[in-house]
């Protein structure tokens, strides 16, 4: 439906059970969901822009469909910041808008958002974006109760060399929050707790409510650090992309790695689907 909705390029709002997406012209202009926060819980709570800042613009240019031009505009926000943490309100958004769902999908023509044009995506990128998302999360751990289910720890220790962002997850898991819940009180995208929860759970520390058997092993490397492709990263206060502070790896390499590199080394023509499994091994790191 997406896709021949952008063949017509039409205009107006897809609803599904988990978000919505706006389009204009064919094209992604907006995308929203209740499993993430909003635009405007992430420039607020990352500093960006203050609470009474964005209650302005939408009081003076939400009629107008012209929130987002009203922001920079007016000096509460440079181009470049909105362009950022739009982007990655909208991936992240559309990813649970796109995700397996039972009931069924509407499509309202002629309907615009308030926050207005900032940066339209290809119907194209947003699939491609979406699908690349779930396969890390399952390559991460392939059981998917951690991104829908009430948390519990599981009592296992905690080792001191825990990324500083997986701890401050790990500390909102109290048996009733889902990651939902978490990535609201932490006021960060919803796709970064779910990967973080994911390491959290290959690494043995957190699991459902209801405990159920992973179908896959564990992968190695699996909390070593944060994660890497994971779209857009979170908005600091000058719309710059946060830097985490960095994590002392649990090894050197993942065992993969090193399997690849005694390959690399032993031959001049190494074998295809080891390399393959280097390249996943890094991407999961």
């Amino acid at each position: 439906m997406l896709s021949r909705l952008a063949q017509e390029r039409a205009t107006g709002v897809l609803t599904r059970e988990r978000g919505v997406l706006y389009l204009v012209e064919g094209q992604v202009v907006h995308a929203e969901s209740p499993a993430t926060p909003g635009l405007d819980v992430l420039l607020t709570t990352r500093g960006a822009l203050g609470s009474d800042g964005w209650w302005e613009a939408v009081s003076e240019a939400g009629a107008d469909r012209r929130v987002g031009r009203f922001l920079v505009d007016s000096g509460r926000l440079t181009a470049g910041a909105l362009e950022l943490c739009h982007l990655g309100a909208l991936y992240d958004a559309a990813f649970f808008t796109l995700g397996p769902s039972s009931g069924p999908a509407r499509f309202r023509y002629g309907v615009a958002h308030w926050i207005g044009p900032v940066r339209p995506v290809s119907v194209d990128a947003v699939e491609r974006e979406t699908l690349r998302r779930r396969d890390l999360l399952h390559r991460i751990w392939p059981e998917p109760g951690t991104d829908t289910e009430p948390l519990v720890r599981t009592g296992r220790a905690v080792d001191a060399t825990l990324p500083p962002r997986q701890r401050t997850v790990l500390d909102q898991v109290d048996g009733e929050r889902t990651a939902s819940d978490i990535s609201l009180v932490l006021g960060r995208p919803g796709f970064h707790t779910l990967v973080d929860l994911r390491r959290l759970a290959a690494a043995g520390i957190v699991t459902t409510r209801s405990p159920t058997i992973a179908s896959g092993p564990v992968p190695s490397g699996s909390v070593e650090s944060g994660s890497i492709a994971s779209g857009l990263a979170e908005c600091g206060p000058d719309g710059a992309r946060t830097p985490e502070a960095p994590a002392t790896p649990l090894s050197p390499v993942s065992t993969v790695v090193a399997q690849a590199a005694e390959a690399a080394q032993a031959s001049a023509d190494p074998d295809v689907a080891l390399l393959r499994r280097l390249r996943d091994a890094l991407e999961a790191l």
